[in-house]
């Protein structure tokens, strides 16, 4: 059986990294930082017509016909980028927030605990709320991220939001999407350390050729890739506990591989000029989205002893 991707899948990936390379590199993802503009309605509106949001919703309703799979292979370019906003929670509402399919509509959800809610500010709709809640911000670890706390007696909360429904058909797609978004930042920090090893000299020689420095990319790749590997199959399956552990695999890859990363570019790593830092915090955020290592790892465990002999 072949698992590669298809000539399709293929294109798909060159379509969506060529879209963001132009609209949003490095200088507009500086930007985003230096300004606290986070969700860019131009580039919203962009990926809401090529399909970024509408992909997996029917030809039928004006989508694109695609599947899952399809999903995780745009949402990792996406993370590779750093792309920030509520995407998944925007992908999701395709067909039942109005606009939302077409960009033209941003919407976020209650995918983290606590009642904190991302891109409340920023936000047109909340997924499975009747209006948008009115929340007091939150310090973010993240930039790119910025967090309201919204009080239980706001309404819709969590309890009316869709993921908390008993088929958590939801929080398992959310999960997917997020993980491919980790996956993406995991193989990033990657191309990063590595182009980094090979350009800074010590004792006149370029770092990468230290056996330390060797190692510390070789894991950061080995997990990156395993984390990939979970993931695609995830989509694929669309099972519970594959989903569950796609999402561990993704988090430890990309919280690890940034930790990682910033060792090998040593003092120059945490400064705020490098682009490093972004990807740890961004990291922690989403391992908070959509299913925390906690929640993945009691579903896991129930998995596994429903089918203890």
């Amino acid at each position: 059986m072949d698992f590669q991707p298809t000539e399709e899948q293929r294109d798909l990936r060159a379509g969506i990294r060529d879209l963001l390379a132009g609209r949003y590199g490095r200088e507009a993802l500086r930007a985003s930082v230096d300004s606290g503009v986070c969700v860019d309605r131009g580039l919203w509106r962009e990926l809401g017509e090529a399909g970024f949001f509408a992909l997996r919703l029917p030809e039928s309703e004006g989508g694109v016909g695609l599947g899952l799979p399809e999903a995780v292979i745009v949402f990792e370019e996406a993370g590779r980028a750093l792309l920030p906003g509520p995407l998944v929670a925007t992908h999701l509402a395709a067909g039942v927030v109005p606009g939302a399919a077409s960009g033209t509509t941003v919407v976020t959800a209650f995918d983290l605990g606590g009642g904190l809610v991302s891109h409340l500010g920023e936000a047109d709709a909340v997924l499975g709320a009747p209006a948008v809640p009115s929340g007091s911000p939150v310090r973010s670890a993240d930039p790119l991220t910025p967090l309201h706390r919204v009080p239980s007696s706001a309404g819709a909360v969590p309890d009316a939001s869709p993921y908390a429904s008993p088929d958590a058909s939801y929080t398992a797609v959310g999960a997917v999407l997020t993980a491919a978004l980790q996956v993406g930042s995991a193989l990033r920090t990657v191309e990063l350390a590595v182009r980094y090893a090979g350009e800074r000299e010590q004792f006149g020689q370029p770092i990468g050729a230290f056996q330390a420095v060797k190692h510390l990319c070789a894991g950061m790749l080995v997990r990156a890739e395993v984390a990939r590997t979970a993931v695609y199959a995830a989509a694929v399956t669309g099972d519970g506990a594959e989903i569950a552990a796609a999402k561990l695999l993704a988090d430890e890859a990309a919280v690890a591989g940034a930790r990682d990363c910033l060792q090998v570019h040593g003092g120059m790593g945490f400064t705020w000029e490098a682009d490093v830092h972004l990807h740890l915090k961004r990291a922690w955020v989403r391992a908070e989205q959509w299913r925390t290592a906690a929640e993945a790892e009691e579903l896991l465990a129930a998995e596994l002893l429903g089918s203890a002999p």
